[in-house]
């Protein structure tokens, strides 16, 4: 099992003390990742924006600063807003279904139910769905209660169209959320399912578990055979399932982990990690199921990522 430490990346000074303006950014660099990885579903882009905001805060005169967390967002924010519109030219030409990059999260993280939900697969998914201001305004708003004379400043927008944006796209991301509040009960009983599956190639629980309207992606990124459109409807999800989870009976390693602030597995084959299984629970059934092979995506899970809000 590869070894696990939290990500504490971090501006390069020069001796031991920090200045005021790295100082203040590592304070609040765990909540900037958050945001930019709310807004882009890649935790390497969200580094790429970090460290673009910290050229540009590192210039800043701190004198004329008030509000260092605000300041900070809001250039975070802007970075975001930049880059997400470079992603959305990027994924048009992916192949495959493109899933969100998981991240390994530290079990405290699921305590705070909010930022959980806000940061799993299946909520990445609908924000997605979103304009690129709507979803900057519906993170801002939503999952970091910021008000919105500072998201106006973040977005160049005025306060008065800003609270227009964020209540059409709280309708928007409400028709397409999770149906009501999931436990993690529920998500590791769905989890413990697909681990039995694999383990034992008894399948019948796990198909008992799916909704009729079950969705499976697979994101293989061109790079790592997985399904090649989004398969739709319990029984063709069952056949999907039927023929490829015995073919790891024996060979695949699994660990049941944190991903996203939610119960998920890593499977490993040699050694080396696979792929990893996320999954989106609605009234008790299974009504997605994610699963991330592309190996670009993976290589963050030999550690921890710290999230905030």
């Amino acid at each position: 099992m590869s070894e696990r430490t939290t990500d504490t990346t971090e501006p390069r000074t020069r001796g031991d003390c920090m200045g005021p303006a790295t100082e203040a950014f590592v304070t609040h660099r765990n909540l900037l990742f958050t945001v930019a990885y709310e807004m882009l579903g890649s935790a390497a882009d969200a580094e790429d924006v970090l460290q673009e905001t910290w050229l540009r805060w590192s210039g800043v005169d701190q004198d004329t600063v008030r509000d260092q967390r605000a300041y900070l967002v809001r250039v975070t924010t802007r970075q975001a807003l930049s880059r997400l519109r470079v992603l959305g030219r990027r994924k048009e030409s992916y192949v495959g279904p493109w899933l969100p990059e998981p991240l390994l999260t530290a079990p405290d993280v699921a305590e705070d139910v909010e930022l959980a939900d806000s940061i799993s697969m299946a909520m990445l998914l609908v924000l997605e769905t979103l304009t690129p201001t709507e979803r900057a305004v519906f993170v801002l708003r939503e999952v970091f209660d910021l008000e919105y004379g500072e998201i106006a400043e973040a977005v160049d927008k005025t306060p008065a169209t800003v609270r227009q944006i964020a209540r059409r796209a709280r309708v928007h991301v409400a028709a397409r959320r999770p149906r009501g509040v999931v436990s993690a009960a529920e998500s590791r009983g769905a989890i413990e399912a697909f681990q039995q599956a694999i383990e034992t190639g008894d399948l019948q629980h796990l198909l008992d578990m799916l909704a009729p309207d079950v969705v499976l992606l697979g994101d293989g990124g061109g790079i790592r055979q997985t399904v090649a459109q989004p398969i739709v409807g319990a029984d063709q999800v069952a056949r999907a399932l039927t023929a490829g989870l015995p073919t790891l009976r024996g060979k695949a390693s699994v660990e049941p982990v944190q991903i996203n602030g939610c119960p998920a597995l890593m499977i490993r084959l040699n050694g080396e990690i696979d792929d990893v299984v996320a999954v989106r629970v609605d009234d008790g059934l299974i009504s997605g199921l994610y699963v991330v092979r592309n190996p670009e995506k993976l290589s963050r899970l030999a550690r921890e990522t710290a999230v905030s809000r």
